[in-house]
């Protein structure tokens, strides 16, 4: 059966199945062995593509303007002002102009509703670079990174998730592991539990793919057996209520007993970055003053250790760009009997 992607928009994982998935994560694959072998071909010439962006991410701008560039697209990156669909303009004016303009448009910001109201009335696809509900983009780097890493097939693999459940990494991870039958873990305060509408609908896709979709309070139930232990940022530049969040979260940070406690010398680690594993940033020498931590979600010890695949994660989130360019306005097409997850 022959897999097409073109003209699709990618705003959520809930969107694509199991087969899809995995054929992006073998484009991605072979593009990114094609770079590194210097035989590269270019699917994007004559190509156009629009990054919006909210809020600056190293990661998913830069990674996207590598991709396009890699492929023969141009790109423009702008960055839109606070409150721009109030003062500047609508966002459904903004799509069907840029429509005119530009062959795939990717968006970076906040709102969820932002990038589906651009992708209702834009006549090309439009791509969630990130939002504060979704990550797309992280969690097919997350799964590329693992399916190179592990010694066995994705559908084999257990992840045990640490910190804020409701998180968009986390979510949107837990949707990929559960599309592709894996055993997914959040381990986390009952606070920072996703919504149960969420916990049910992904429960029962995992079932459906014979994976398991589990919320646990416990760590070290959590972690046993895990393949990947995975966190994210407990707070930003501008989170309000630090000392809360730090408070409940701190049981939950990963230390060396923590991958300890997976009981597989194997196991990995992973985050999605940008990461306070020590006092070296702004952020990290305010906790440290002010809450007498020296790291937060990670140590430094665990985040520079031979487990640690963090920065293939950041890599792969360029091929994985690249892979969704190329799909879905590259005219790639594959036979999902090629899948290996």
């Amino acid at each position: 059966m022959s897999i097409s992607l073109r003209g699709r928009s990618v705003l959520t994982l809930d969107e694509f199945t199991s087969e899809e998935i995995g054929v992006l994560l073998q484009l991605a694959a072979e593009l990114k062995a094609d770079k590194r072998s210097g035989k590269e071909i270019p699917r994007l010439r004559g190509k156009n593509i629009a990054l919006l962006s909210e809020e600056d991410s190293i990661g998913t701008l830069f990674g996207s303007e590598v991709a396009a560039y890699d492929q023969g697209a141009r790109v423009i990156s702008l960055t839109l002002p606070a409150g721009y669909a109030g003062q500047c303009g609508s966002l459904k004016d903004t799509a069907r102009m840029l429509s005119r303009i530009y062959d795939a448009v990717e968006y970076c910001g906040h709102a969820q509703s932002a990038v589906e109201e651009l992708a209702a009335h834009a006549h090309v696809p439009v791509y969630n670079g990130f939002t504060d509900e979704s990550h797309p983009i992280q969690a097919l780097a997350d799964l590329l990174t693992m399916r190179e890493a592990a010694d066995k097939a994705l559908p084999e693999v257990t992840v045990a998730f640490l910190g804020d459940g409701r998180s968009a990494v986390a979510r949107s991870l837990a949707l990929g592991a559960a599309k592709l039958g894996m055993d997914f873990r959040i381990v986390s305060p009952p606070i920072f539990w996703p919504a149960s509408s969420f916990i049910d609908g992904v429960t029962s896709e995992a079932r459906k793919n014979g994976g398991k979709f589990t919320i646990l309070e416990h760590v070290g139930a959590g972690v046993l057996g895990a393949d990947y232990v995975y966190t994210a940022s407990w707070l930003g530049e501008h989170e309000a209520g630090w000392a809360e969040r730090i408070r409940l979260l701190a049981p939950f940070g990963v230390r060396a007993t923590v991958m300890e406690a997976t009981d597989n010398p194997r196991c990995k680690f992973m985050h999605c970055l940008p990461a306070f594993h020590d006092s070296s940033t702004n952020v990290g020498a305010r906790v440290a003053k002010q809450f007498g931590l020296n790291c937060m979600e990670v140590s430094d010890a665990i985040f520079e250790s031979k487990a640690s695949v963090v920065f293939d994660q950041a890599e792969n989130r360029m091929h994985t760009i690249k892979a969704i360019f190329v799909a879905t306005i590259g005219g790639w097409e594959t036979d999902a009997r090629e899948r290996d997850c």
